[in-house]
């Protein structure tokens, strides 16, 4: 008997399961569709000194479980030795029992280092040496732990000012894994933000144009998405709250950004009526250059204000928001709908209480163009686990066609975070393998299986012709 934790069958709970994760989906290839690695790490190939700059630093993740154990910031983002991060998040893990971070820690664990033991304060010292002297040499390079994983393409993400420059490093090299980028404006549309006419002067500087009026950020946001598109991109992201939809003019959204120029105050009237100018504009140009786009929808950020003042944004503050989606979602794609200018759309949803409004919302703008055109995205940030998972399968089951749905992404920042995709097949596989054991499928296990490999691979390779 196999009393290892992590064993070939973790998560699959009868042979049937079984037999459609190993059959069907365990080798298929990886494609990571959105992610926040670094390009510059792939395109240098970096390597990491040790277990904690690639694990631990930049995870908040294992930030937010570290400091609800009590454990004090020095040992978390702050000046404490790599070894003493380790040894804090060892202590942690017993403690993460039925959150996710239980089972990815020791899927990594396995998948990248061969270790099957449990992590805690007792092995900590053991594993930090075996996997610090694994991570701190070429064999654990970033390109080849992509290969590792069997990557195929994955794609990163980056903001209209970004230059690309490693992106196209890696597009001359040899690397046959394949990156691609994702343009995210959303400091362009977000005009109540701190910063934001400093940031519009450097996108004006990026873009070869002198901001002075709405008509020229178009122009500047139009000529950042055409030196995208020449890099290889053909995908956009969009974080937002929700989407914006408000009734506007032309002559106001003007006078707004003109106010927003001149540093006036704007009123949150104006705020979202230009926030929705700007976010038509940009899905109307994605689709002329033929581009997927995303929409991460329901996060609310930066809860902590003091500690969004020390330690900055992403790290650790945000949860799920409980924003009104239905009816700005359905009139903006509608919108765009009826000037036959909606593109290929993966709508991705923060709030598990909407999910059966997701579900239903991409079935309105499915017609007939594209298989699978308007997607419900797998479940992300703090939906990406079990539960999350299996309730997003489920709503999408009930109401759409998962037999069309193109899977997992990992939308991290850690290299080592691509046994996500392993996780998703396995709980994908499980849910199907109960049902035919309970009689609520047939036993066709090549339909099925055929069912299990394009979710797990064939669809997205479909859907984003890579």
């Amino acid at each position: 008997m196999n009393t290892k934790f992590i064993n070939d069958n973790f998560l699959l709970e009868n042979k049937f399961a079984e037999e459609l994760y190993h059959t069907y989906a365990k080798n298929q290839p990886i494609i990571d569709y959105h992610n926040h690695l670094s390009p510059q790490f792939i395109a240098e190939d970096k390597i990491f000194n040790n277990i904690t700059n690639v694990w631990i630093n930049g995870d908040h993740y294992k930030w937010r479980a570290m400091r609800t154990l009590g454990i004090n910031e020095q040992f978390i983002t702050g000046n404490g030795s790599d070894k003493d991060k380790f040894m804090n998040w060892a202590k942690t893990v017993p403690y993460t029992m039925r959150n996710p971070l239980y089972h990815w820690t020791h899927l990594e664990l396995a998948r990248y280092f061969g270790i099957t033991e449990l992590l805690n304060e007792k092995s900590a010292e053991k594993i930090y040496e075996e996997t610090s002297a694994k991570i701190n040499s070429p064999e654990y390079s970033t390109q080849n732990l992509l290969r590792k994983v069997n990557a195929e393409f994955v794609c990163t993400t980056e903001d209209p000012i970004d230059t690309l420059e490693f992106h196209q490093q890696i597009a001359k090299s040899s690397y046959e894994v394949k990156v691609g980028t994702a343009f995210r404006p959303d400091k362009a549309i977000l005009i109540g933000n701190d910063g934001y006419n400093a940031y519009i002067d450097t996108l004006g500087e990026k873009a070869g144009v002198t901001i002075n009026s709405y008509a020229d950020l178009c122009t500047a946001l139009r000529n950042r998405i055409d030196y995208f598109d020449k890099n290889g991109c053909k995908l956009c992201d969009h974080g937002l709250d929700q989407v914006y939809f408000e009734n506007y003019t032309e002559s106001e959204v003007n006078a707004i950004f003109k106010k927003k120029r001149e540093n006036k105050d704007l009123t949150n009237e104006e705020a979202l009526k230009f926030q929705s100018a700007i976010l038509f504009f940009l899905f109307e140009t994605y689709h002329e250059f033929g581009w997927v786009q995303q929409l991460h929808l329901g996060a609310l950020r930066n809860n902590n204000a003091r500690m969004h003042r020390i330690l900055g944004p992403d790290t650790g503050w945000d949860s799920i928001g409980d924003y009104p989606q239905a009816q700005k979602l359905s009139g903006f794609l509608n919108a765009l709908d009826s000037k036959d200018k909606l593109s290929k759309t993966i709508i991705y949803n923060l709030n598990p209480a909407d999910n059966e409004v997701m579900a239903t919302m991409i079935g309105n703008f499915n017609d007939g163009s594209v298989r699978g055109k308007v997607q419900f995205g797998s479940g992300w940030w703090f939906l990406d686990q079990k539960d999350g998972m299996t309730k997003q399968l489920n709503a999408l089951s009930n109401m759409g066609l998962i037999s069309c749905f193109i899977g997992m992404l990992t939308d991290s920042r850690s290299f080592l975070s691509f046994p996500r995709h392993e996780y998703f097949r396995r709980i994908l596989c499980n849910l199907l393998g109960d049902e035919i054991k309970r009689g609520e499928l047939p036993n066709d296990m090549e339909w099925i299986g055929k069912m299990v490999s394009d979710i797990s691979y064939n669809n997205a390779k479909a859907y984003f012709k890579f």
